[in-house]
């Protein structure tokens, strides 16, 4: 518990400026420290003269229990440890002795320190050295070429297996325990679910960071914005003096007790009915006390019961209760690891298919403590996702996935592109979104993402496809496709650009993003002293096809080993240009050759090839939208024994055809998300 002392802050809810004692949690910035697996938030001053007015019983701990399903796997996790143990032994240590530790040892080289990695090789801090050695055996830049042993092909192949089961060596486990603060559209969607307020009042916040889920920190020009953003919804809720009471002021305040000496008991009155809205569960009676001595502190400055209401507020706004998703109450239990309460269980739900608070419903369960059961949880993840509320898992996560979220302000040369114009940017993102939407609301199997025979479009973006014949008007509606090169996300003008350059294709990102986003492979980053495509020099490129000046880039040799493997899949998409249109002929004029391998050395000469080839790897697909979804709900990266629970996901998932829903289910009633560390 952290307790602040109250000091002097500039009040904006009246008529007139008035400085007063208090504001809760305000100009503060939030760090925190890791203790067994569980964030612990401290609050700092950081703007000596707005100082943070109150503390807050920030207890981190759980009360409901949630038992929603844990991962059965059908092997004896006794022998895959064992196995994996032997294997360590005889096979990992001897080969990274051999030939990694001279680079990757006590002065690791490319940040991959496999002397660490041999000391704890379940370890979680483990995990990602073993993934980054296993993406540079697997191109041959791992040991380099200059190294005096190398291994064969063979060794190489053992290598990668043998890695693939030291998962099993991690204890059982859910992870790094994250309490993450609500992100920018969260934020908005809170303060319009609860009060009413346009969530564009949060538009001066900055944008997230893209990964698997968010900043867990507030800095000092946040705690500003955050405390400017509370001053104007209390300001467009709370009436001026003398004006009578809006609507959603009367439903948070109620009216005023007729004599004073009642305020006070109103006023906690209040404070609870405030906090159980925007804590997302019953505050503690410490909580209350915390906010009632901000109520006190307004009374004391000569403030008037519903001003003083209007700073108690204020304080519920800015505090970590509200900005973060807390726990509720103490776990009384001496387990290690315990499941959610069920109150952390429903706002974890709500934020991950709404971006939005739970509803009354999700509350209302949560109270009964009957959201933890596996049927219930399940009825409610598909309640929430028939809702058209359901976008927000695309804005979310689906855009974050096919890393479109840039794509409004990504840059395009206009005299090349005049055609990208927001209009035409807006369709191309409302495609993606209908697009993921209706594999989720249809059920389809993962497949669709790749080998779909639809798509939607308006005008703009039908003339982009040349279906301007069929399509008039700006409103999207769904087109069946004849093309075979289009359909699914690998011929999605939203995907190609993303994956563009601002005035030409780019196979290199196009090959990666394949590779990454849609098959999970991990690609070695490029050489830090190799210049860019268009850094060569120009003389050298007079004449060249875009193949034959990437091949070209190929030739120096710390590029070959990944340029091989990615290239030939980014120009198998090389008919479609900057912009996804299609075309035969490059910009010189030249017939395009998409002909290409995959790194299995499946050939294919067109993009539809190209599809077909990927959707036969269906497990692959799926389970790398798996993990992402599991990444991106728990907002931390996967790990140690999170590949195992994943493992027995796809067991669960593979007989329904690796449908989309059952993938979600699944994850949201997995033991990774239902359960945590509690501080030891």
């Amino acid at each position: 518990m952290t307790a602040l002392t109250p000091t002097r802050l500039h009040d904006t809810t009246g008529s007139t400026d008035r400085t007063v004692a208090a504001n809760a949690a305000a100009a503060v910035s939030f760090y925190c420290r890791w203790t067994a697996g569980v964030q612990v938030f401290r609050v700092i001053q950081v703007v000596p003269t707005m100082v943070a007015a109150m503390g807050f019983a920030f207890v981190l701990s759980f009360v409901s229990p949630c038992v929603a399903e844990t991962d059965d796997g059908s092997a004896d996790p006794a022998v895959l440890r064992a196995d994996a143990e032997k294997t360590f032994k005889t096979k990992v240590g001897p080969f990274v002795n051999k030939y990694c530790i001279s680079c990757h040892g006590p002065r690791p080289e490319a940040g991959i320190n496999l002397q660490s990695a041999l000391k704890s090789p379940g370890g979680a801090s483990s995990s990602l050295h073993w993934k980054k050695a296993v993406a540079n055996v697997k191109v041959h830049d791992m040991p380099p070429d200059y190294a005096d042993e190398i291994p064969t092909d063979e060794e190489r192949r053992q290598f990668i297996t043998w890695i693939g089961k030291l998962k099993y060596l991690a204890p059982r486990d859910p992870g790094a325990f994250v309490i993450r603060r609500l992100s920018k559209v969260e934020f908005g969607n809170t303060l319009r679910d609860l009060y009413g307020v346009n969530p564009a009042i949060a538009d001066s916040l900055p944008e997230e960071v893209v990964g698997e889920g968010y900043l867990n920190s507030i800095s000092p020009l946040q705690s500003e914005l955050f405390l400017d953003i509370a001053n104007k919804v209390v300001e467009q809720v709370v009436a001026p003096d003398g004006q009578p009471p809006t609507e959603v002021q009367k439903r948070l305040f109620g009216d005023a007790p007729p004599k004073a000496a009642e305020y006070r008991v109103a006023a906690r009155q209040v404070a609870r009915s405030l906090a159980r809205d925007a804590y997302r569960r019953p505050p503690s009676e410490a909580e209350l006390d915390v906010l009632v001595s901000v109520f006190d502190l307004g009374r004391e400055n000569k403030l008037g019961y519903t001003a003083s209401l209007g700073l108690m507020w204020k304080a519920v706004l800015v505090s970590p209760q509200f900005l973060f998703i807390t726990p509720a109450e103490e776990v009384d239990s001496k387990d290690a690891i315990v499941p959610l309460d069920d109150y952390q269980l429903a706002a974890r739900l709500s934020y991950l298919l709404w971006s939005a608070p739970p509803d009354a419903e999700l509350s209302a369960l949560a109270d009964q403590g009957k959201l933890h059961e596996p049927e219930v949880l399940r009825a409610q993840v598909e309640r929430l996702l028939e809702h058209d509320r359901s976008r927000a898992l695309f804005d979310g996560f689906g855009a974050q996935w096919l890393g479109v979220s840039g794509l409004q302000s990504q840059s395009f040369d206009p005299d090349v592109f005049p055609q990208m114009t927001a209009t035409l940017r807006t369709a191309m993102l409302d495609e993606a979104r209908l697009f993921f939407q209706s594999i989720v609301r249809e059920n389809q199997s993962v497949l669709r993402f790749v080998d779909s025979d639809y798509t939607f479009v308006n005008e703009p973006l039908a003339e982009l496809y040349g279906l301007e014949q069929s399509v008039q008007g700006s409103a999207m509606r769904r087109v069946t496709l004849e093309n075979p090169n289009r359909g699914g996300i690998l011929g999605m003008p939203a995907t190609l650009a993303t994956t563009s350059m601002p005035n030409r294709t780019s196979p290199v990102r196009r090959g990666v993003w394949v590779l990454e986003q849609v098959l999970g492979e991990r690609v070695p980053p490029p050489p830090p002293d190799v210049p860019e495509l268009e850094d060569q020099p120009q003389k050298s490129m007079e004449g060249l096809t875009l193949r034959q000046r990437t091949q070209l880039h190929q030739s120096e040799p710390a590029c070959a080993n990944c340029h091989k493997i990615f290239d030939p899949i980014g120009f198998g998409l090389e008919n479609f240009d900057a912009i996804g249109r299609w075309r035969d002929k490059d910009d010189s004029g030249v017939e395009i050759d998409s002909a290409g391998k995959l790194p299995g050395g499946e050939s294919f000469s067109t993009p539809a090839e190209l599809k077909a080839l990927l959707a036969k790897r269906k497990n692959d697909l799926a389970r790398n939208l798996t993990e992402r979804l599991m990444a991106y709900a728990l907002g931390r990266q996967l790990e140690g024994y999170d590949e195992v629970v994943i493992d027995q996901l796809m067991i669960k998932i593979a007989p329904d055809d690796y449908r989309m829903r059952t993938i979600i289910t699944e994850v949201i009633t997995s033991y990774l998300f239902t359960h945590r560390k509690v501080e030891g």
